[in-house]
């Protein structure tokens, strides 16, 4: 692989994305902004990202989180006030405690904002009940005076799960109207965001989907942690990782896995993950596990990792496989990059643009099992995967450099200065 500049000659600078955002010299500094940062409680890796990142850039902040995130990275930041109003968010309690607890939240929350010293807040995500968070707790902000700067990480998750219904566009209409600006990921993000539910252009900024650099990452070398799993350094093995759902296109994977057995026992597929959405999705999967007769050359995880077990699969992996049938971006590419894993992807959403071809991966038409399977074969032919323990360094240099939380910092601190003159 070329170096790393040369690769990110290939891609657009992020200042080129969003020409509406004024130099740093005409705004706030940094050390003069406070900002009220409501997590939802979750999304470990991106909260504590864009925490560290706006805090490193002057920034202060009123940390809305959950047992989950009180951590030291939080709560010993001078630069960060932790207002633990979630606490715990076990999903073995009881059906009672956590309407309970979610209550309790919401009491919280609605107080706080009251006597919340912030004039901005940014949401990161909603809460629990999506129609309160998009309407009535919108409003309530901008009764006190608020200003609203939010993240959408899926414009309309619904549609992309084929269950979007007119009462859930028309709520989110409302957010994104009631919003004073918006945070995507990617250009098509921008224009579903404009021609869906008529945002103004000038209203959005496309930022990097920060690295995920809070996964523990040691010294685990790739030969240990295919020990451990018990896979033969011999084996070509693929890694399938995060929600399990219609949406991630599971199904294509196993067809073009059983395919490659039948001409190559040494291929192996590992399936890490936890079952979402429609029950019966995991159980046509197992089914079609059974029939193919490829179940002993597949280990299964299905359950959610914690972080400090994720490292264990991306290691053992020698190719991260994202067969998804709808999808804008996907966290866990950026993920697998945090490791230096190389990708095959489906061309939907943004993925084509976040791999570059025989370097960070392939990519293969969505939907397409035949097409799958001539990738990965290509892939394990090919050199990025011959002389894979050098290139991780490669991608991981890549990664950090084109989807660095500065660069996210550095234009969302931007946004926070605008909203906050005006």
């Amino acid at each position: 692989m070329s170096a790393v500049p040369e690769i990110g000659d290939r891609r657009s600078a992020i200042s080129d994305q969003n020409p509406d955002i004024r130099p740093l010299s005409s705004a706030l500094c940094p050390a003069a902004i406070h900002v009220a940062l409501l997590t939802g409680g979750g999304d470990k890796p991106y909260a504590l990202g864009m925490a560290a990142a706006l805090t490193s850039a002057g920034v202060s902040l009123d940390f809305i989180g959950s047992d989950d995130l009180q951590v030291a990275e939080v709560v010993e930041n001078p630069r960060i006030r932790f207002l633990n109003l979630r606490g715990d968010q076990r999903s073995d309690a009881s059906p009672f405690t956590k309407v309970q607890r979610v209550l309790k939240y919401y009491i919280k929350l609605i107080s706080y904002a009251a006597t919340a010293q912030p004039r901005l807040f940014h949401l990161l995500w909603n809460n629990k009940f999506e129609l309160f968070d998009r309407t009535l707790l919108m409003l309530y902000y901008k009764w006190l005076g608020k200003k609203i700067v939010l993240t959408v990480h899926n414009v309309n998750i619904r549609k992309r799960d084929a269950n979007d219904s007119s009462l859930n566009r028309f709520s989110l209409k409302i957010q994104y109207q009631l919003s004073n600006h918006i945070f995507v990921h990617t250009e098509r993000m921008k224009s579903e965001l404009v021609s869906d539910f008529c945002v103004p252009e000038s209203k959005v900024s496309v930022i990097p989907f920060g690295i995920n650099n809070t996964v523990p990452n040691t010294g685990l070398s790739s030969a240990e942690a295919k020990r451990q799993l018990g896979v033969n350094r011999s084996d070509k093995t693929m890694l399938f990782f995060g929600n399990i759902a219609p949406y991630k296109g599971l199904e294509y994977l196993i067809s073009a896995f059983a395919g490659l057995l039948n001409k190559d026992r040494g291929y192996r597929l590992i399936i890490v993950g936890k079952p979402k959405g429609r029950e019966d999705y995991w159980n046509r999967i197992q089914q079609a596990i059974a029939q193919s007769g490829v179940r002993g050359r597949i280990i299964e995880r299905i359950e959610y990792v914690p972080d400090e077990e994720t490292e264990l699969f991306f290691k053992a992996a020698d190719v991260l496989i994202l067969p998804y049938i709808r999808v804008f971006q996907s966290g866990v590419l950026f993920l697998g990059y945090s490791f230096g894993l190389p990708a095959i992807a489906s061309d939907v959403g943004n993925l084509k643009e976040q791999i570059i071809e025989g370097q960070t991966g392939f990519v293969f038409k969505p939907q397409d099992s035949s097409d799958l399977a001539r990738k990965i074969d290509t892939y394990f032919k090919a050199e990025l995967f011959h002389r894979l323990e050098s290139r991780r360094a490669q991608i991981r240099e890549y990664a950090n450099k084109r989807y660095s939380w500065s660069k996210v910092a550095a234009i969302t601190t931007l946004v926070y200065s605008d909203h906050l003159r005006s």
